[in-house]
């Protein structure tokens, strides 16, 4: 085995809250923390590049403040960097990471996946968390997969073990529980929260029904 697969220890705590946001500025982590929010991604695109320091530095300081676990997608350099402890990459990301590295500083790790391959892939690298998606049609983007639907997420619920699950993609409050029936761990949102047209509302919503 090479050291570039060299297996890690799984880290310890309650990090994976059964609500996963995802968004895609410091604005929003302004208005839902407060309200209890416990897991959140932040997935920035297109920012320049001292722009990005700052909102990544500003997520950091946010969630810290308000003991919410903070998962910093695609950029994983200026999350070592800034002191981050947890990544998200997708597939596209992963060709380009230097996991060795990422390895070596002890980041969480959570992997996009959509396909057999790619779930083998992902968990020959002992991910945190493995996402299936899109499990329903989203809005959020084009995808060339169609929906995977809830019998594929119980099937994967047996094919990952004990490595956590978080299903996405056309997720919202009244698909929840077919979801965590199904044998997601966790749920990750973006339109359902994002788009609503009161989103404090409907993210309260969600953090009631993930208590259950």
């Amino acid at each position: 085995m090479t050291e570039q697969h060299t297996l890690r220890a799984k880290p310890t705590g309650n990090w994976l809250h059964k609500f996963y946001l995802i968004v895609d500025s410091c604005e929003w982590l302004e208005r839902f923390l407060p309200l209890g929010l416990k897991l959140v991604q932040l997935r920035i695109k297109d920012l320049p590049a001292e722009a990005l320091r700052a909102e990544i530095a500003k997520a950091k300081a946010l969630c810290a403040a308000h003991d919410c676990q903070l998962i910093i997608n695609d950029h994983w350099q200026l999350a070592l960097e800034l002191g981050c402890d947890f990544i998200h990459l997708g597939q596209e990301d992963l060709v380009d990471a230097d996991l060795a590295h990422i390895r070596r500083a002890g980041l969480k790790l959570g992997i996009s996946t959509h396909d057999g391959k790619e779930l083998a892939y992902a968990l020959s690298l002992q991910p945190d968390y493995v996402a299936l998606g899109p499990v329903y049609a989203t809005q959020l983007k084009k995808m060339p997969w169609a929906p995977q639907g809830l019998e594929k997420l119980a099937r994967w619920r047996q094919r990952v073990g004990d490595t956590p699950l978080v299903a996405i993609g056309g997720m919202s409050v009244e698909r929840a529980a077919g979801a965590y029936t199904a044998g997601a761990n966790s749920i990750a949102v973006v339109t359902d929260v994002l788009w609503h047209p009161q989103p404090e509302q409907r993210l309260q919503e969600w953090l009631a029904v993930s208590a259950q």
